[in-house]
């Protein structure tokens, strides 16, 4: 996964994920302009092992934040990265299982077919909060090892409670604020209704 080299920064020509506008306004009677980005939507799912007591999650390299390691004046625009001073897992992210939204069919496919893409288990049980949702697997539901398909380099990994809460409360996780979110969900929807 972290085997990354030749890494160079190009400036953006067209994307299948994202276009990019300028929108004009006037605000107060001055005219202003702010560039914008318009994506997918995604899903994502928090999964948890009932069988072990385990979250699900995976991860991977991120161009995105491994760029955003790198100080300003080493990442301009046809300027190759070293890799040996910058490594490759500046880039690594633990996340939640999610995908873009680029099917036309109900969030609760999606979210069922990126499982069973990036992690394998079906879902047996599933809530859905708004574009998030949670599920619940067993050991027997296990058929692959997941982690991606075609050129995808995902990498499963389990946690348990107690190294969730850790992972999540040190100075430098490495997870998109929606993973963070999601954790927060979980501890206090789930793991504290336990509890009481």
């Amino acid at each position: 996964m972290d085997k990354v080299s030749d890494v160079t920064v190009k400036p953006l020509d067209k994307s299948i994920y994202m276009k990019p506008f300028t929108m004009h306004y006037i605000q107060n009677g001055t005219k202003k302009t702010w560039d914008l980005l318009s994506v997918h939507d995604s899903v994502a799912i928090i999964i948890y092992n009932i069988t072990r007591d385990v979250l699900i999650f995976v991860k991977q390299f991120r161009p995105a934040v491994y760029f955003g390691t790198i100080p300003e004046e080493e990442r301009k625009v046809d300027n190759k990265i070293d890799t040996e001073k910058y490594p490759p897992e500046l880039g690594i992210t633990i996340e939640l299982c999610a995908g873009i939204v680029d099917k036309d069919l109900p969030l609760d496919v999606i979210a069922k077919e990126e499982v069973l893409e990036e992690c394998d288990p079906e879902l047996v049980h599933s809530e859905v909060c708004r574009l998030r949702f949670y599920c619940e697997v067993t050991d027997d539901m296990k058929v692959s090892e997941g982690g991606g398909i075609g050129d995808e380099i995902i990498d499963v990994i389990e946690m348990s409670v107690d190294e969730v809460k850790k992972y999540v409360s040190q100075d430098n996780v490495k997870s998109p604020p929606s993973f963070m979110f999601s954790i927060y969900w979980f501890l206090y929807h789930k793991v504290m209704q336990r509890i009481h």
